[in-house]
């Protein structure tokens, strides 16, 4: 098992997608011991003192102002945690529980937070051993932090509530049993530490950056076959053109499209003596929104890494020995990039859904048959597919509303302007999900349309799309059972297939836009011909 060391410093993005994602283990730096036990000597000197500290010697939240004596100190840990972990709804998925716990672990190892070493090496065994608590939808108002849902993760290492064993639920007592590991009874701020923080909106956050990544750059390949099978033009796509508008993500998607469509037949058999002036904005204009949700895709993974490197706690235990009360739990900048990103989503998907109804519509389809049908009127081709697109684009634009301008206030209105940022990463979840699909109901269209055009034949990257799409969705012919294929379509989407056979046909630019011989593919000289 592949092993992440986690340390005082920030977890990069992809260690969070290990270990979320594909299981890899952690364990601690011996730096991060070392800072923890420090903050952990810091905690029991103020413990001793009869000076009240809040999260040590006092109660939470609007229940701040009673001194709590040390015999009780144990039993109000494990009463916050017990009394938080109140979710409800369906469980949360464990990619995102894992990721929740490893971040949670990572401001742990800050030495910021005041727990003890062996608090922290229950999250490492969890994690190590493929224990993960169960957690609920809703509980969560992103302020402070991910109360709820770290709550249930804490009850868990406390050998309370219920985990999912590798696919098993079990009591929680029951599985550390098995699997070895000792029940943690929760001492002075320890409570208080394990359940204040943002690594539920963080994690599902870095997640959905990590898969938007792979499908905005298969948004712009459907987009090139789009372009391609509607014998659309790449004048538009010429670097020149991008020039004039040096946003940087516009340029890396047109310069992404260009690329996939090289030397393509098709587009060449109509370059000269083409009277149409220009395509419709859904085919000219793809650079400029895919470029922008490129962009605000950078924005966001800027405050993720800035995120990834912070020690979130309430209070927090400083280099100088001051444990001292903040806001840095608040949501808020995860918050506005998670319904940012849903914003975008819903776009990206709607200019696709529209390209894929201009290859239904045999008046603006130059040349294809209607719905793309075997026998119209008698076959209805791929008509429903794009009904099913069409709602799927309908929901996003309803995720798209944003969740962070919906604060309602909690705990006495002490708590009484919150993030919501849990409820906006749930919804980006949704979002990317239904963006894959949509992608892959394109890919079909495209490629169906695509294959109508023969003789002429689709540019090299684009023809390995469609050979890959066809491994496993059927090519033309008479009316079937469509939800397979449109399955299908969406798993290569989602899996990175449709995209890896593209680009490993000969010149196709890497992510970032360069030819496999690390030419700059912004630099091309622009197409010739019309427009």
């Amino acid at each position: 098992m592949e092993t992440i060391e986690v340390g005082i410093g920030p977890m990069s993005a992809d260690d969070v997608v290990r270990v979320a994602r594909h299981g890899a283990g952690v364990t601690l730096t011996d730096e991060a011991r070392e800072a923890i036990g420090r903050a952990r000597s810091v905690v029991e000197g103020l413990a001793a003192s009869e000076e009240p500290v809040y999260g040590v010697s006092t109660g939470f939240g609007a229940l701040a102002t009673r001194h709590i004596e040390p015999g009780l100190r144990t039993q109000l840990q494990r009463s916050l945690v017990r009394s938080h972990a109140a979710g409800t709804g369906e469980r949360v998925e464990v990619e995102v529980v894992r990721a929740l716990m490893l971040l949670r672990l990572s401001s742990l190892a800050t030495g910021r937070t005041g727990v003890r070493p062996e608090t922290a090496d229950a999250y490492v065994a969890l994690l190590d051993a493929g224990l993960t608590p169960v957690v609920h939808e809703h509980g969560s108002l992103g302020c402070s932090g991910d109360l709820a849902p770290l709550a249930h993760c804490a009850l868990a290492v406390m050998g309370e509530g219920e985990v999912d064993d590798h696919g098993t639920l079990r009591p929680a007592a029951e599985a550390l049993g098995d699997h070895g590991i000792t029940p943690v009874e929760l001492q002075e701020k320890e409570g208080l530490a394990l359940i204040n923080g943002t690594d539920g909106m963080l994690g599902m956050l870095v997640l959905s950056i990590h898969d938007l990544r792979r499908l905005l750059e298969t948004a712009d390949l459907t987009a090139a076959m789009s372009i391609e099978g509607l014998m659309g033009t790449d004048r538009v796509l010429a670097a020149d053109l991008q020039q004039l508008r040096p946003h940087p993500g516009q340029a890396t998607s047109a310069a992404h499209m260009a690329a996939l469509l090289a030397g393509s037949p098709i587009v060449a058999s109509h370059r000269y003596g083409d009277d149409r002036v220009q395509d419709a904005y859904s085919l000219r204009c793809s650079p400029q929104v895919h470029g922008a949700a490129r962009d605000t895709l950078e924005h966001a993974s800027t405050v993720a890494a800035r995120e990834l490197a912070s020690a979130i706690d309430n209070p927090s235990v400083l280099p100088d020995g001051r444990l001292e009360s903040h806001g840095n739990f608040h949501g808020a900048p995860l918050a506005y990039v998670l319904d940012f990103l849903a914003i975008c989503v819903a776009d990206v998907a709607s200019m696709s859904e529209r390209r894929t109804d201009r290859f239904l519509d045999a008046s603006r389809s130059h040349g294809l048959p209607p719905f793309l049908a075997d026998d119209p009127g008698v076959d209805s081709g791929l008509m429903i597919a794009q009904y099913t697109q069409a709602a799927m684009v309908a929901e996003l634009k309803r995720l798209a509303a944003p969740a962070s301008v919906d604060s309602i206030p909690s705990s006495a209105m002490q708590e009484d302007h919150v993030s919501m940022g849990w409820a906006a990463a749930r919804k980006l979840r949704r979002a990317v999900e239904l963006l894959g699909r949509v992608l892959g109901i394109e890919a079909m269209t495209a490629a169906r349309g695509l294959e109508l055009r023969d003789p002429l034949e689709p540019a090299a990257p684009t023809a390995a799309a469609v050979a890959a799409l066809r491994e496993d969705v059927a090519g033309a012919g008479p009316d079937r059972f469509l939800a397979p294929e449109v399955e299908a379509a969406g798993a290569l989407v989602v899996s990175g297939a449709l995209l890896d056979a593209a680009h490993a046909a000969l010149d196709t630019p890497a992510p970032d836009g360069t030819a496999p011989d690390g030419t700059d593919l912004s630099s091309r000289p622009a197409p010739g011909g019309r427009r």
